[in-house]
């Protein structure tokens, strides 16, 4: 066969082999993208407050504002953690740049000792920018021996800015919300994460 003929099946070769390389890259970078998606959606939560993220803060605010606010607490407890976790005050009422501390208490009800770590929000939304966490037990995982309970304190404060915030003017209440899950360690592999529900009963 002469080199002519070889030509057409060589570029269509060379052409399959190319899309091969492009595919399998493509299918790289959109693996890769799905893996950073899930940190890059939380740095962009905490800068934000997008969905009800709070921020952290290391001292409370020099100036305090003029709007009081009741800021709620809610506790809950994913299926599968033997726990019982709720708020020892239901509510506060304080000052924007005031700073406040409230407790929790939790307590293993199983007969081993088990890690989980908090997850939480703020409602509405839009306060979350405006809420700041000098000290917080949902910072870190948190383990239970058998039939323990502790008390875990949250130190917070509003910032005295959100006062200039319009989307706040119509908000006096804010919600903090926890919901306590297994740590991965404790969890069986591939196993979905449920539905949280309420660890005040």
């Amino acid at each position: 066969m002469s080199k002519a003929a070889h030509q057409p099946e060589n570029n269509a070769q060379q052409a399959r082999s190319r899309t091969a390389w492009a595919i399998g890259g493509l299918a790289a970078l959109m693996l890769g993208a799905a893996f950073a998606a899930v940190p890059l959606y939380r740095l962009f939560c905490s800068a934000t407050g997008y969905g009800g993220t709070t921020q952290t803060a290391t001292q409370a605010p020099m100036a305090h504002g003029t709007r009081k606010f009741a800021v709620r607490f809610d506790a809950n407890v994913a299926p599968g953690l033997n726990w019982r976790f709720a708020p020892e005050t239901p509510q506060v009422m304080l000052t924007a740049g005031e700073t406040a501390t409230v407790f929790f208490r939790v307590t293993n009800l199983s007969g081993e000792s088990v890690a989980a770590q908090a997850r939480f929000n703020v409602s509405p939304d839009q306060a979350g920018a405006w809420f700041d966490k000098i000290s917080c037990f949902c910072f870190s995982e948190q383990k239970l021996a058998a039939h323990e309970t502790v008390e875990m304190p949250v130190v917070f404060f509003l910032d005295p800015k959100l006062e200039q915030d319009r989307s706040m003017d119509a908000v006096d209440a804010l919600t903090l919300s926890y919901t306590f899950f297994a740590s991965p360690a404790g969890q069986k592999s591939g196993a979905a994460e449920p539905p949280a529900k309420s660890g005040k009963s």
